[in-house]
């Protein structure tokens, strides 16, 4: 019956908002795949670009399989953009590559938000991974006390949901400013890789809207658990 719990709606209802959010930036992201830059630059290239001007030059660019699995990681220094991405001439590639160099950029001038996450990594892994187990070992055992400390637990993945806005929405404005002020995009190509970006940062945000009706359903669970037995 556990798993069948009226709350799951709420589950439900994160899952269509991801939902939504993923198809929207799929959707975006394949209009504008298909718009060019005037000046036939690659992203990788952009990506140099972006890098060398800001003055970093210790940060390799590597190609990675998938499809916008594009990422940064500070502690290799290494910018790894997908396949997509890396050769594309396009405007959302080119967005997208813009913006993990915003992240690059940030952990040069040591953006606080962006060293905030690193730290809550592997508190939001133990969060994740430990969470559902004690909150279900406690609710079979009747250990209420058990179950609130994974709520607790998993409490720190929506933590690390919210501090992962300001570093996401902080490397797409800094992306699209450098791209504007470089001329490297003109207006109407700016607009597109723009729309690319927000796209994907709503993503971002519906990951945490989900988080936290999982939470709350959490709560409820719990809570309507410990009412039970007393």
């Amino acid at each position: 019956m556990f798993w069948w719990d009226p709350t799951y709606i709420l589950v439900i209802i994160g899952a269509i908002i991801s939902g939504i959010a993923s198809s929207n930036v799929n959707s975006t992201f394949n209009a504008y795949r298909k718009v060019l830059n005037r000046q036939g630059l690659t992203a990788q290239q952009v990506a140099m670009m972006i890098l060398h001007d800001a003055g970093i030059y210790d940060v390799s660019i590597e190609r990675i399989s998938g499809n916008l699995t594009d990422h940064y990681s500070p502690n290799e220094k290494v910018l790894r953009l997908s396949d997509t991405v890396y050769n594309s001439r396009s405007v959302a590639a080119i967005g997208v590559a813009a913006h993990e160099c915003g992240h690059a950029i940030q952990h040069m001038v040591g953006y606080a938000p962006l060293k905030l996450r690193s730290v809550s990594v592997p508190v939001a892994n133990i969060g994740s991974w430990l969470s559902w187990p004690l909150i279900i070992l406690g609710l079979i055992l009747g250990q209420t006390g058990l179950a609130r400390v994974g709520v607790l637990l998993f409490t720190f993945v929506v933590i690390f949901q919210l501090i992962t806005l300001p570093v996401e929405f902080d490397a797409s404005q800094r992306a699209v400013n450098i791209l504007g002020d470089s001329r490297i995009l003109d207006a109407d190509e700016l607009k597109g890789a723009s729309k690319v970006l927000k796209a994907a940062a709503l993503t971002y945000v519906a990951a945490l809207f989900s988080a936290i009706l999982q939470l709350l359903r959490l709560v409820l669970i719990v809570n309507r658990s410990s009412s039970r037995r007393n």
